[in-house]
């Protein structure tokens, strides 16, 4: 028998259903503690979590369907990981004459983006008239204050540097053997120098990626005067150069850093800075006083793409374009039986190791460097051959329109790779023509013969045959 409700209760009873039926079933989920609210129809009992569910919007399913997609597959992506996910399809669309939307051509971008820095590297050198500085001794000053632990670079300013750095380094040792890089970091307001200034690509990242922490202010005098101390003392023959890494937006310096940029001014010391945060006034005059450049990164890409420019040899000072002959000597392996002391590591190695400097007959472990003991800068010939492409560097190529002329119809392959300059439809790809010797290569092949091969295939073999 059910029993009698107040009149209020029974009014939200259904008229489906009489007084006298029974009660229906307790859901498989009862529990004896559960709290039962009051619903219609003889005086049956509904559990809360029915009742929410009948008030649930639909869009709740469609929430709770993308909840348990991302619990299965993990956490979710935040918007700045994206750019690293591929996740991004509809950025990867720009719209073309006509107003369609198509998918952008990255081959084609970064090689344009690359012609742009090949031509404004070419008509800086052809502007200037002058030699290549091709005996570098380069200082980079790495930033390690509080503000290299910003999170506007992911994952943080300070990891971003270390990893462009180890590719610069190796950027800067391949284009430049003949010279020198040392590393000195700004920490706590104080200057600390990691490594001697060498010709070590390993040395240098080694040291580096052991030292990343972050702390207290930035002080871009004591860098100078620390740099300064020790760039002083390079021959006149070597070109003098520091490249600084700024995180900061201020310097707390203490003492009057215009002196000690005039002191870089006389030595001839040329200081290049890449801010990180925001253009600021004291770096720019820094870099215009001593002749260097001053630009600041937008983005991760962006700012390995102003990293690398430092790697070529800049334009020469013309006190330094007069230097005279540079004495260098051109070691050789030594025997596999001759026991000595390397006068890098002071460490027992056997000739086979190292290098015997021909005028003292010292170990040395590796090339280019200055020999400890007498001063001889001691190098190999395959450094000479490498830096000597600097002096006379490939022109920069010409592009080749769309619509073939006359000419441009009997070439059907490039050069260099033998690769077809058509697309199946017929239509002539985006190709470049060498202004001397009118061969036709592929973008690739442009990009392989200016920075790594340094020699046109078709000027080089015009000339074998003649």
């Amino acid at each position: 028998m059910v029993p009698d409700l107040s009149p209020q209760f029974r009014s939200l009873g259904s008229s489906r259903h009489s007084c006298s039926s029974p009660p229906p079933p307790p859901p498989p989920h009862h529990h004896p503690h559960t709290m039962y609210s009051v619903g219609g129809g003889g005086g049956g009992f509904n559990p809360p979590s029915t009742t929410a569910s009948r008030r649930r919007n639909p869009g709740d399913e469609e929430e709770d369907e993308d909840e348990e997609g991302e619990a299965g597959e993990g956490r979710v992506l935040e918007a700045w990981e994206r750019a690293y996910a591929d996740d991004r399809s509809w950025e990867a669309l720009q719209e073309d004459e006509s107003g369609l939307l198509r998918p952008i051509d990255t081959k084609t971008l970064v090689h344009a983006q690359y012609r742009r820095r090949l031509l404004l590297r070419s008509a800086a050198a052809a502007a200037a008239r002058i030699q290549k500085g091709l005996i570098r001794y380069l200082y980079i000053v790495i930033d390690l204050s509080r503000a290299a632990s910003e999170m506007d670079y992911r994952p943080s300013r300070m990891a971003v540097v270390a990893k462009h750095a180890e590719t610069f380094i190796r950027e800067f040792f391949d284009q430049n053997p003949l010279s020198h890089v040392g590393l000195v970091t700004i920490k706590d307001g104080i200057s600390h120098r990691l490594t001697d200034i060498g010709g070590s690509p390993e040395s240098q990242i080694k040291a580096l990626i052991g030292k990343l922490e972050c702390s207290g202010d930035s002080s871009l005098q004591n860098a100078l005067e620390l740099v300064h101390g020790y760039v002083d003392q390079i021959p006149s023959y070597g070109h003098k150069e520091v490249l600084i890494l700024y995180s900061a937006l201020n310097t707390c310096d203490p003492g009057d850093i215009m002196e000690t940029i005039e002191k870089c001014k006389k030595s001839k010391i040329r200081c290049s800075v890449i801010g990180l945060a925001a253009e600021i006034f004291i770096c720019k005059h820094l870099c215009e006083e001593t002749g260097g450049s001053y630009t600041v990164a937008l983005d991760e890409s962006h700012f390995k793409e102003l990293l690398l420019e430092h790697a070529p040899p800049p334009p020469a000072i013309a006190e330094y374009a007069a230097a005279n002959l540079i004495k260098m000597g051109f070691p050789q392996r030594g025997a596999e039986d001759l026991i000595s002391i390397c006068s890098c590591h002071k460490k027992v190695k056997s000739g086979a190791e190292g290098f015997i400097c021909p005028r003292c007959k010292v170990n040395v472990c590796e090339l280019p460097t200055e020999c400890r003991t007498c001063g001889l800068t001691l190098v190999s010939s395959p450094h000479l051959a490498r830096s000597y492409h600097h002096l006379f560097p490939v022109v920069p190529f010409d592009e080749v329109s769309s619509v073939p002329n006359r000419i441009q119809r009997g070439i059907q392959n490039c050069f260099g790779c033998q690769q077809s300059l058509f697309n199946p439809d017929g239509q002539s790809t985006l190709h470049v023509r060498c202004p001397k010797c009118n061969q036709h290569f592929c973008l690739d092949c442009d990009i392989y013969i200016h920075e790594s091969l340094h020699n046109c295939p078709g000027c080089e073999s015009q000339r074998n045959i003649s």
